[in-house]
């Protein structure tokens, strides 16, 4: 007589835990997806859309001044943590940006052409009036997708509380990222180029609708509502001020801080004129930009991500970090050879040349980008998972904001090669502090 076996019993688990991670695998890609998209709308899209109505490059690097919420949004991050859940936040805020989206798109149009009929509203014959709404517009969205952000990396350390799962998953969350960074730099620039702006942002709020109804009835709750005393102001403060303090009483913070600041400004502020690089500079078309900066340029940044991430996993942070970031740093010098010489773009060799600058440049920044990501989630505490990951990766580019902002007017005064050798001297501090910063052994992390 057959004796009985575990075997259906550990079939069943199997399948369970495979149903589980492809569930994880899912909405991980589809939030990821979610928190770049609306960036970068907000980030690149007005870019392309301003300069390519020909507003001077100093205005133009005024834009990176959208960056400020992300730089900021540790202070409310703490709200996110208190109030309600984070899957509900992370809906009621898509809703918002669907809106916001929709609403530019049936401004657009009037901002570019003067000649289209006249309007009953007097602010649509007015298009200087309507760039203004239109910049108004964005900053509320800013305000709006920072927020977003909050809510989408706290609702991924709230379900996932493991440090090893996390990591796991860190690629899944780089590349959704990136695609959606591959569908506004590529689809979305090609439809304006080729269907006209309003079209390309009424498309941008489908793709926000279509994010929103899919969380609605795809997203997991990994956590109850809160039920604290939310009306009570004392317990508001008192966890809002907590959240800081753990995260500012870390050993070695300042050198912790000073890095997180640093790591990445080089790269950003190479990237925070590159639109009127790409375009007025090099004299590339939009078309020409949408698949060399959308498609190439996206995935040289998707295969460095995935890269220095199974590098990382496999070798650990400690012994990755160093080539990584030296890697990630040094490809600006190609930049630097790319403004001098300035290949034109109408030839084969001029675009086969920038299309391979820029993809290079992409893939060694995505080098980069794993490596802070896995380090800021190191420095999380777990009561505090959204408040403590909003601080870092807010942190992470006050420089580029406050160095990008003024892009336009380095530009105007030195030029692009300046401009780009002054970007690699900005990011020399940062690769020396590697060898004094915390949280680099995965047991140091909370």
């Amino acid at each position: 007589m057959a004796l009985p076996t575990d075997e259906p019993r550990l079939t069943a688990a199997a399948a369970s835990r495979h149903t589980r991670n492809r569930t994880i695998t899912t909405w991980v890609n589809s939030t990821y997806f979610a928190e770049g998209f609306p960036y970068m709308i907000v980030r690149y899209m007005t870019s392309v859309y301003f300069t390519d109505i020909g507003v001077r490059e100093a205005y133009l690097g005024f834009l990176n001044f959208l960056g400020i919420p992300w730089n900021l949004k540790f202070l409310w991050a703490p709200l996110v943590d208190y109030f309600s859940t984070k899957r509900r936040w992370l809906l009621t805020i898509e809703a918002m940006l669907t809106c916001g989206i929709l609403l530019i798109a049936s401004l657009a149009p009037w901002g570019i052409q003067s000649s289209l009929q006249a309007s009953s509203f007097a602010l649509l014959n007015n298009p200087a009036m309507v760039l203004q709404w239109i910049i108004f517009i964005c900053i509320a969205l800013a305000f709006i997708s920072a927020t977003h952000d909050i809510a989408i990396d706290a609702y991924y350390l709230a379900a996932l509380t493991d440090p090893a799962a996390q990591a796991r998953y860190t690629g899944d969350r780089v590349l959704s990222y990136r695609i959606a960074v591959i569908y506004v730099k590529s689809l979305l620039v090609a439809a304006a180029a080729t269907i006209g702006w309003f079209w390309s942002w009424t498309a941008a709020a489908g793709t926000m609708l279509l994010l929103f109804a899919f969380h609605s009835w795809f997203l997991p709750s990994p956590e109850q509502q809160q039920t604290r005393g939310s009306n009570r102001l004392t317990d508001l403060f008192r966890h809002f001020f907590a959240a800081f303090r753990t995260y500012l009483t870390q050993p070695r913070v300042a050198i912790m801080l000073l890095f997180v600041i640093g790591y990445k400004l080089g790269d950003e502020i190479m990237f925070s004129m590159n639109t009127p690089f790409l375009l007025r500079e090099l004299g590339m078309t939009k078309g020409q930009l949408s698949w060399v900066a959308g498609i190439l340029g996206t995935i040289g940044t998707i295969l460095g991500s995935v890269l220095s991430a199974t590098w990382i996993a496999r070798v650990g942070l400690r012994r990755a970090i160093w080539p990584l970031t030296l890697l990630m740093n040094l490809n600006i010098w190609a930049y630097v050879a790319l403004a001098y010489w300035k290949p034109d773009p109408a030839t084969f060799t001029g675009i086969a040349l920038i299309a391979a600058v820029h993809t290079y440049e992409q893939w060694a920044a995505g080098l980069g980008n794993a490596v802070l990501m896995i380090y800021l989630m190191r420095t999380c505490r777990a009561e505090f998972k959204a408040a403590h990951y909003a601080v870092g990766s807010a942190l992470m580019s006050v420089g580029s904001t406050l160095f990008g902002g003024f892009g336009g007017v380095i530009v105007e005064s030195i030029g692009y090669v300046w401009l780009y050798i002054l970007g690699f001297c900005a990011a020399v501090p940062s690769m020396i502090l590697i060898f004094w910063i915390p949280h680099l052994d995965a047991r140091d992390s909370r």
